[in-house]
């Protein structure tokens, strides 16, 4: 995967987990019928960059947070669709869990 963009890669990737075409999910964030395939597969081949509101409907849409595209990695992609699905408590205690410094074997 490119770091320079990762979102063309996400994005396949995601949709194609999600088992929608490029045409559906192009529909399904309100792309007119006849470009939404090949809008979407400028997205996907980074010859286009969608904006951000595009870019939040098709997370939206697709079930992944908005971050999720701009990972660089796919651990941190899994990460942050796990922490989406996270209470705020649930985040609050991992926050603090992860900044405690780890005790030191004795």
């Amino acid at each position: 995967m490119s770091t320079n963009n990762p979102i063309p890669a996400r994005l396949k990737e995601i949709r194609k987990k999600a088992n929608i075409s490029q045409k559906e999910l192009g529909i399904r964030i309100g792309i007119d019928e006849s470009s939404a395939s090949a809008r979407m597969n400028q997205y996907e081949k980074g010859k286009h960059t969608p904006d951000i509101s595009t870019l939040k409907k098709m997370a939206d849409e697709l079930g992944v947070p908005l971050s999720y595209f701009f990972c660089e990695d796919e651990s941190s992609a899994k990460l942050v669709c796990l922490i989406a699905k996270m209470s705020d408590n649930e985040k609050r205690d991992l926050i603090k869990k992860m900044e405690s410094p780890t005790p030191t074997p004795k």
